[in-house]
């Protein structure tokens, strides 16, 4: 990948520092103890906090923002508490999220859970199948939708999330 200079943002790392949680990530100096420890790491090699970091102070905006893998953190606290410098990398990884949602980098998997959210008023639909087996253990049917959530998620912002 090749990036020019005149696409870096120097200021970026100021922007996530400003952030709630990003504040420390002036304090981090690459040694990567957070990388070598991090479980997310071990499955899915685009998940590199060192690599993160490094293009966060770089002023890699774009490439950080739009990207697949500040979405992986599994917020374990591993890295903070193997970190020297006392760096808590799930809360940048929060900042950046953050920052990425306003921008309208919003991940496919969250797109998913607000459209559930819109259509049904939760996170899986309810079929006459489930109803019937809750019936069969003598538990009260659960309605098929929920138009109060509906209604409370009646928002611009979240319906251009589901939208796109």
């Amino acid at each position: 990948m090749t990036i020019r200079t005149s696409e870096l943002d120097a200021g970026f790392w100021r922007e996530v520092a400003a952030e709630l949680g990003g504040k420390e990530i002036s304090r981090c100096f690459a040694c990567g103890t957070c990388t070598a420890g991090c479980p997310v790491r071990e499955i899915d090699d685009r998940y590199n906090p060192r690599k993160i970091i490094r293009m966060v102070l770089l002023g890699m905006r774009e490439q950080v923002l739009s990207s697949d893998f500040i979405w992986l953190c599994s917020t374990c606290y591993t890295c903070y508490d193997r970190c020297p410098q006392d760096v808590c990398l799930t809360d940048i990884m929060a900042a950046l999220k953050n920052i990425a949602m306003r921008e309208g980098h919003v991940h496919p998997s969250f797109r998913e859970q607000a459209r559930l959210l819109m259509a049904h008023g939760r996170l899986y639909e309810v079929e006459d199948f489930d109803n019937k087996k809750r019936e069969k253990m003598g538990l009260p049917p659960v309605r098929k939708e929920i138009p109060e959530v509906r209604e409370i998620c009646r928002d611009p912002v979240l319906e251009e999330v589901t939208t796109g």
